[in-house]
């Protein structure tokens, strides 16, 4: 009989837990079992790597977690130095607000009725309850508050979405009373950019009609957001991606690579390294932008290494805490890259790339 292939495979010896057992433990554990929690173990220390290797780290937020309250794992990200530049979308930028300013968040049962709901003026997602009056309307009121009196930085320009969420976050960080609760001031104070993925699925642009119509206009610019996602790419010595979801967030940082290198015109290989967490099935197509050996082949990674992208399929509100412990506790904190001050420096070496490539065409 020939010799197996598993020979130089790890035994798999059952661990034991204890009481006082740390996070380390806890990963480390998990990545001497199998299935998800070994790839979950995985993603940990990839995780990680990018943090201690000075990746320049993306956070792609899909779903329904910050207003679920997961604002805060990313907010102490965010303040470690382990994120920076965040994709989310619209919604959740919009609903990470009613945390910094005191307005009613509820966790409520699932098994509701929700007629009965509508008639209370209650609203819901899945098992977070949100009122529309109290904190709905009272969130759009703030919004217009915010385009209203700082329009004189937002009018007469067209602005990317990080540009709007830059000064949402620096308005909040002075007016809200509780802004250590929002992921959207942390990284306004740390100069960490939040795209959209979205410009115009959302409440934030819901009410943007509103006060275009009432005097105070805003010019928001998709192409504005690629440029400049593909610039902090391009001037970036090394990238890695975490993937919260699938959807747009994560087609919108995987985009950068493809923006370069295929519309532009530049060399550029694409991310270093990837880790995604979500329940998609490529099977039917919801896995949205494909899996990670699929997006080698459009120039969003460098290399399909199943060391360097990590898929771990599970739901994210399991994971990240555990993935933001882990790196939290056993990864000395970054100085922050500071990117939003960066951003216009980095669209001139973009743009003299693109430039020189066609002189030479």
């Amino acid at each position: 009989m020939d010799e197996s292939l598993f020979k130089c495979a790890p035994d798999v010896v059952p661990p034991r837990l204890t009481a006082g057992t740390t996070v380390a433990q806890l990963i480390a554990a998990m990545g001497r079992t199998s299935f998800e929690a070994r790839n979950v173990s995985r993603g940990a220390h990839l995780f990680a790597r990018m943090i201690q290797e000075g990746d320049t780290i993306w956070f792609g937020i899909a779903g329904a977690g910050i207003a679920g309250g997961m604002g805060g794992y990313v907010a102490a990200l965010v303040e470690s130095g382990f994120v920076d530049v965040v994709c989310s979308t619209g919604a959740q930028v919009y609903h990470d607000l009613h945390f910094a300013f005191g307005l009613p968040v509820k966790a409520i049962s699932p098994a509701a009725d929700d007629d009965l709901l509508r008639r209370h003026g209650d609203t819901r997602i899945y098992d977070i309850g949100i009122r529309e009056k109290e904190t709905l309307e009272a969130q759009d009121a703030l919004i217009r508050d915010f385009v209203r009196t700082r329009h004189d930085r937002l009018g007469g320009r067209e602005l990317a979405s990080w540009e709007f969420n830059l000064e949402l976050g620096r308005w909040a960080a002075e007016t809200a009373p509780h802004p250590e609760r929002s992921f959207v001031v942390a990284a306004a104070l740390k100069g960490v950019p939040v795209f959209w993925d979205s410009l115009a699925n959302h409440s934030i642009a819901m009410n943007l009609v509103r006060t275009d119509r009432e005097g105070y206009p805003v010019r928001l610019s998709a192409q504005r957001d690629i440029f400049d996602s593909a610039a902090i790419a391009y001037g970036a010595d090394a990238t890695g991606f975490v993937e919260l979801g699938g959807g747009g967030p994560k087609n919108f940082i995987q985009q950068t690579g493809p923006t370069i290198s295929q519309i532009l015109q530049v060399p550029f290989e694409g991310a270093d390294r990837g880790l995604q967490v979500s329940t998609a099935n490529e099977r039917e197509g919801s896995l949205s932008s494909c899996t990670f050996g699929e997006a080698v082949t459009w120039g969003k990674y460098r290399t399909a290494d199943d060391q360097k992208l990590i898929q771990v399929w599970a739901e994210y509100s399991l994971v990240l805490p555990l993935l933001s412990a882990y790196v939290l506790d056993g990864c000395a904190p970054r100085r922050p890259k500071d990117l939003a001050a960066q951003v216009p420096a980095r669209r001139r070496r973009l743009a003299d790339a693109e430039a020189q490539g066609r002189s030479k065409a």
